[in-house]
């Protein structure tokens, strides 16, 4: 059995340290998490899932199982009687205060790259919706459109385990300043 991550959000979160924002901050390494939240995987499964050579993948895994985003499982035998040493994914990393933007230019793309990337894997006919948009808002307007969305998003989020014999869908909500 997987760990569910926690989803109490009337909780503050607690700010990340220098160390799980560079952890989070490469999209592989949240495309691990993110697989890892959903089973437990070998090395070599996540590798073979994500299209990566064994080597790097471990790199990343050992990055997050340092920062305390990943712990081992159980040590099982496997189909051709081999031990194998599986990951899952502590729940850590779903309500950090992560300031993404502290861990260099590239980092606050990284969500936007691995959701990129499973989007692809996943192909076309995955998409379930898409609707872009750009909104006047004053700062109050903004931050009551965040917590209304995250509101829905957590009311789903935490009735999740009652509905994981359906498929699972991913999802992102990006509000961001436009350039003009």
């Amino acid at each position: 059995m997987v760990d569910k991550e926690p989803t109490n959000t009337t909780a503050q979160n607690p700010s990340a340290s220098a160390r799980e924002i560079k952890a989070l901050a490469h999209p592989l390494r949240l495309r691990i998490l993110r697989l890892c939240g959903l089973h437990e995987l070998t090395n070599k499964q996540l590798a073979d899932r994500l299209g990566q050579d064994p080597g790097t993948v471990l790199y990343h895994v050992r990055q997050l199982h340092a920062a305390g985003f990943l712990e081992r499982g159980e040590v099982r035998t496997g189909e051709s009687g081999a031990l194998e040493k599986p990951y899952r994914s502590t729940g850590r990393s779903w309500n950090l205060d992560t300031a993404l933007s502290d861990a260099g230019t590239d980092a606050p793309l990284a969500p936007l790259d691995a959701l990129r990337d499973e989007l692809m894997d996943a192909g076309p006919d995955s998409l379930a919706t898409l609707s872009r948009f750009v909104l006047h808002l004053s700062p109050e307007n903004a931050e009551n459109l965040i917590t209304r969305v995250q509101a829905v998003l957590n009311e789903f989020v935490d009735s999740d385990e009652g509905r994981s014999d359906q498929p699972a869908f991913g999802g992102m909500f990006v509000l961001h300043r436009t350039s003009d």
